[in-house]
């Protein structure tokens, strides 16, 4: 296949727009319907939105926290799409799929992690302060 042909534009539209619009919501919707960890996250989500509002947080804390937990999401759904291609691509345990699994699993711990030192610079000096 030429590689140019993976690029082949038929130019603006709104409808198209709107088509992968409904795509990802679609995408979204499987995300929530069949993966455990999309439940524990939107958990995440409601808790810091909820301390947020709480706490009142400012506008640059509201930033951090908003990047932080999209960041979370698209991790967590890309390692999802890598696993479910790993799968598509071989049943079999090989060791090479193995390690790109891991390495997309690694991907999420490190932007949660990062979501969860966000928090807590955020909201231990507030915590702190109600005490």
């Amino acid at each position: 296949m030429n590689p140019n042909q993976l690029y082949k534009s038929s130019g603006f539209s709104w409808r198209k727009r709107g088509q992968s619009f409904g795509f990802a919501l679609q995408g979204m919707m499987i995300f929530f319907k069949k993966e455990h960890n999309a439940r524990l996250h939107g958990v995440a989500t409601i808790l810091v939105l909820a301390l947020s509002v709480y706490f009142q947080v400012n506008a640059y804390e509201a930033i951090a926290l908003i990047l932080s937990i999209g960041m979370v999401w698209a991790a967590e759904i890309f390692n999802t799409s890598i696993e479910r291609i790993m799968d598509y691509l071989s049943k079999e345990k090989q060791p090479a799929i193995k390690i790109i699994k891991d390495l997309a699993a690694a991907a999420v711990l490190v932007t949660a992690l990062t979501a969860l030192l966000v928090g807590a610079f955020v909201f231990i000096p507030k915590i702190i302060a109600v005490w």
